[in-house]
């Protein structure tokens, strides 16, 4: 997870889940991560395997130039099945993952992009909903300008390689500690 947002959602639905495989849909309160509120979304694991957008960030709707609600998240994709087939295994297996892709315009501007897929429970149902986010490695000036055009799938990590705490809570590096949405890390210079 190389951008702070992704991070930050994930830290997030980690700490709802707790012991459960994912969080209820009604258990996400967008209060809560309200910084990347923009870069996120939650799409429907529907019987068509379309996955439309059920809501998407305005960051997110610049990125793709166009309001997302009802469309689906296969649009755009050079290798839709390989997607199609990415939703299906965090839907089913309940398992997150990361994918980084390349994004490109018509203009042909290229753009480094995270998503991240986050299993949701929705009404009871272990396989309803998808959250997410579509974090840009950037900020090119041609954002809300060129729309992305298509996406290019370059690697995918499945989230459980990585290691969980006991708690739950992501992993701090030594030293740090939490206060609010704030890291505090120790160290700098020492005084003479």
């Amino acid at each position: 997870m190389k951008n702070a947002a992704t991070r930050d959602l994930y830290g997030y639905w980690d700490n709802l889940r707790g012991s459960r495989p994912a969080p209820e849909r009604v258990d996400i309160d967008p209060a809560a991560i309200r910084r990347v509120l923009g870069d996120t979304f939650i799409v429907e694991v529907d019987r068509a395997r379309a996955f439309p957008f059920r809501l998407a960030g305005t960051r997110m709707c610049a990125l793709l130039g166009r309001e997302l609600r009802g469309v689906s998240l296969l649009d755009r994709w050079a290798d839709r099945r390989a997607l199609e087939d990415l939703v299906l295994g965090v839907s089913n297996d309940l398992d997150a993952c990361i994918v980084n892709l390349v994004g490109t315009t018509l203009q042909e501007e290229r753009l480094g992009l995270e998503l991240l897929l986050l299993p949701l429970h929705h009404r009871s149902r272990a396989n309803g909903r998808i959250l997410g986010s579509l974090t840009p490695d950037e900020t090119p000036y041609w954002i809300g300008l060129h729309p992305i055009a298509r996406f290019d799938i370059l690697a995918v990590e499945k989230v459980s390689q990585l290691a969980r705490t006991v708690s739950g809570a992501p992993a701090l590096p030594a030293g740090a500690r939490r206060f609010g949405h704030l890291t505090l890390v120790e160290g700098g210079k020492a005084l003479a």
